[in-house]
């Protein structure tokens, strides 16, 4: 087992960590309890960005509450639960949550087919369901309902930041994802805005989540691409183990082909090394944001595990400090009044600045255009920032980019 899943195992078990009012039930909860239900894929090939999950929840409510762990003087009392990557269970999990433990809001989950299982039971029991690591698009687009909050990014962002980055005029681009909602909607927003930029997407490939053999896929792509005119890129958007090394062992630049990537967590980031002029965009990196949340999250996270932060951790940390905002604002946890208080919420995260739109709930989010380098001594490959793009801009580009289809 990787180092750093050791570490963030033992983080999740550390009551040195825990949450002062952490529960696992509601058994030992009180009426004045503000109750959180944070609902995670533990279980599952998206274990990391759970475990990330729940560290970075806890870390953040205790920065937005000065080390209190209380709001408005209520005790916060967080219920872990595991979907194990299962949509009928995340559905099940969400509404005991809201029915049978009273919680008062509920965060999750790592996955979007999850995500989206939640959504219903949100909008029929009329309680907030704040998405953190889930990025499928259509969770706030065509699926979403109004008690729906994503502080996270969404596939969308991540695929024009990376669009921006990498396409332009004489450039062939060939594109592999997995063979899911996230995958598939990256896939569309990404060949759109590549193609607006002037570039050919001449192959798209899907491939299921736990695919470990890419011989045929890679020869596939190779084959699309190696006798195109200009610049050659393989654009690879996969959430958990990474096949970028793999794809690199078949010597891809024997035909010009350069390799991109997405946002992976720090131990996927170890297939990065060793890559020539391997790219991307991210939405975190912990060496990338300067602002005082990050810097605090950095310096809690490095001091009690002896690692940094990673991209999950962030995204929970900036869900914890929205709903801290929105329950102070608010002075209580009525539903309705605390939808009211997330919409156009703008506050700086560990990820950046974000800003809740209010007529989606979806968070403008940053990103960050990086080049991935290989440093002694860190055992993953560093990112170096290329280009910053802000929520704001984004925002503007994917509503332009709608607005001419």
């Amino acid at each position: 087992m990787p180092a750093m899943l050791k570490s963030l195992k033992s983080a999740a078990r550390s009551t040195g960590f825990l949450l002062a009012a952490l529960c696992c039930g509601s058994s030992t909860s009180f009426a004045d309890d503000f109750k959180i239900a944070l609902i995670t894929s533990t279980t599952g090939a998206f274990e990391a960005y759970a475990k990330q999950a729940q560290i970075g929840l806890q870390l953040g409510l205790e920065y937005a509450t000065k080390g209190t762990l209380k709001v408005n003087g209520r005790p916060i009392v967080v219920i872990q639960k595991d979907d194990q990557l299962k949509p009928d269970r995340a559905r099940a999990l969400i509404e005991e949550s809201f029915q049978d433990d009273k919680a008062d809001i509920a965060v999750g989950s790592t996955s979007s087919a999850t995500t989206l299982a939640m959504m219903p039971v949100a909008e029929e029991l009329k309680k907030p369901l704040v998405v953190d690591v889930a990025g499928a698009d259509s969770i706030t687009g065509d699926k979403w309902n109004r008690y729906v909050v994503r502080t996270g990014r969404t596939v969308g962002q991540e695929a024009m930041a990376s669009a921006s980055l990498l396409a332009a005029k004489d450039t062939s681009i060939a594109v592999l994802a997995q063979d899911y909602v996230f995958g598939r909607e990256s896939a569309q927003v990404f060949k759109s805005a590549a193609t607006k930029a002037g570039a050919a997407v001449v192959a798209e490939e899907f491939l299921p989540i736990n695919t470990t053999d890419f011989t045929g896929v890679a020869q596939r792509v190779f084959d699309a691409l190696k006798d195109r005119p200009g610049r050659k890129l393989l654009w690879v958007n996969w959430v958990g183990a990474s096949p970028i090394a793999k794809i690199n062992a078949m010597d891809p630049a024997r035909y010009g082909i350069e390799l991109a990537t997405t946002a992976a967590p720090l131990q996927g980031m170890a297939a990065y090394k060793g890559i020539p002029n391997l790219t991307g965009a991210t939405p975190y990196y912990y060496e990338v944001v300067t602002n005082p949340q990050n810097d605090w999250l950095v310096a809690e996270h490095k001091k009690r595990f002896n690692s940094p932060p990673d991209v999950g951790t962030a995204f929970a940390f900036d869900a914890a400090l929205a709903i801290v905002n929105a329950v102070t604002a608010t002075g209580g946890s009525d539903p309705e009044k605390l939808i009211a208080a997330f919409e156009g919420m703008s506050f700086e995260g560990s990820s950046g600045k974000l800003t809740i739109r209010k007529e989606n709930h979806q968070a403008l989010h940053d990103f960050y255009g990086v080049t991935y380098t290989t440093v002694p001594g860190v055992e993953w490959a560093v990112p170096k920032l290329l280009k910053a793009f802000s929520g704001e801009e984004l925002n503007s580009m994917l509503t332009s980019m709608a607005k001419s289809k």
